[in-house]
């Protein structure tokens, strides 16, 4: 039965470009967390690593992650992200979550 999504992304600024990745994260925070089918949009810094964020989302289903996808502000992100950091991203379907 299909459930919950968690998206987890892990960036790595590009040398000179930790503050300009941050500055884009955090304008991803509330128009992601306004979303309907967002359950949580959290953003992380390393402090081992200052130029190192992790993304932590949640959402109520594959077609919420979808319309995630296809916003304005995504896409925007999408675009300005191979300039500014290295990308990981993991989407995982719930197994056993409380």
């Amino acid at each position: 039965m299909p459930g919950k999504v968690k998206t987890i992304a892990v960036l790595t600024a590009r040398s000179g470009k930790a503050d300009a990745l941050r500055k884009l994260l955090e304008q991803m925070v509330e128009p992601s967390r306004a979303e309907p089918g967002n359950l949580r949009y959290d953003l992380w810094v390393d402090p081992a690593h200052p130029g190192r964020f992790v993304l932590d989302e949640l959402y109520v289903d594959r077609t919420a992650v979808e319309a995630h996808h296809a916003t304005p502000h995504f896409q925007d992100y999408l675009a300005q992200i191979p300039a500014l950091a290295e990308r990981s991203v993991w989407s995982l379907d719930e197994a056993a979550v409380a």
